[in-house]
């Protein structure tokens, strides 16, 4: 059986378990107390050469890190990763614009909110939100007009991307203002198989 190694607050993580559901694919899921040091012992520590989450140790015992390389494994034979090399190319993009524009700003400015930091991080978090909102702009603009991220239908560009966005206004983002990517986020939650982020496996 699959084993999926994660935390309860972990956008990143969530995503592999939305996508986990949505393929009806059973796992084992141990969810790791990243602030009492979970993630640095030394047993983690060879399964995740980063020490984070998530982690998806396959049935053989090998394990795969970073959630956007992990959406690509699970999906690859599925509706929700096309054959089509173009296509496939232009969701690993989406990935890769979501962790470079956009992860770190709203990860960040969520933890020091849901850890009542934010006063004293407030430079910090300043400099983070004028940062985000300018990846939030690209992908709202993107999103006028379309549906989806990639071609017709929804695919995991779409739930790789969703995670953080969704979480964003914890993190004291103003989503209001970003029509198109509101009217994205709940077609990405009316998906069959979609959970929320307390969802228990």
């Amino acid at each position: 059986m699959l084993r999926l190694f994660d935390s309860r607050l972990s956008g990143n993580s969530w995503k592999v378990r939305i996508l986990l559901n949505q393929l009806g694919l059973p796992y084992e899921r141990i969810t790791l107390e990243l602030e009492e040091g979970a993630a640095g012992t030394p047993e983690f520590r060879k399964l995740s050469r980063f020490a984070r989450v998530p982690v998806l140790q396959l049935e053989d015992g090998r394990a795969l890190v970073e959630s956007g390389a992990i959406l690509l494994y699970l999906a690859n034979g599925t509706r929700y990763l096309p054959d089509d090399p173009y296509l496939r190319a232009d969701i690993a993009s989406w990935l890769l614009f979501e962790q470079g524009d956009l992860q770190r700003a709203l990860s960040l400015c969520r933890v020091y909110h849901l850890r009542g930091l934010a006063e004293r991080m407030a430079p910090q978090i300043e400099r983070l939100h004028t940062e985000g909102y300018l990846g939030l702009e690209k992908l709202d603009q993107w999103l006028q007009g379309r549906h989806w991220l990639v071609g017709d239908g929804y695919t995991v560009a779409d739930l790789g991307v969703f995670a953080y966005v969704a979480l964003a206004a914890q993190g004291g983002f103003e989503m209001r203002k970003f029509a198109a990517i509101g009217q994205w986020m709940a077609r990405v939650r009316q998906q069959p198989g979609w959970i929320d982020l307390s969802h228990a496996a």
